[in-house]
């Protein structure tokens, strides 16, 4: 999966491949999120605060 720079103050980069979400925080730190719908995905990526939505609505429930 190819990780693409985002302008946020939470998240570098992100990616997804159909079936796997990848994110990339300013930490450093990068997360595999295997089953998140691509529409899930194109909402994060509209989400006026990536992190929130992140914390939101993907943090802890896909793995």
């Amino acid at each position: 999966m190819t990780l693409v720079a985002i302008s946020s103050s939470a998240v570098r980069a992100m990616g997804c491949d159909g079936h796997t979400l990848g994110v990339e925080f300013h930490s450093g730190r990068i997360y595999d999120h295997p089953g998140v719908p691509e529409s899930v995905f194109h909402e994060l990526m509209n989400a006026l605060s990536m992190g929130a939505y992140y914390n939101q609505y993907i943090r802890g429930r896909y793995r």
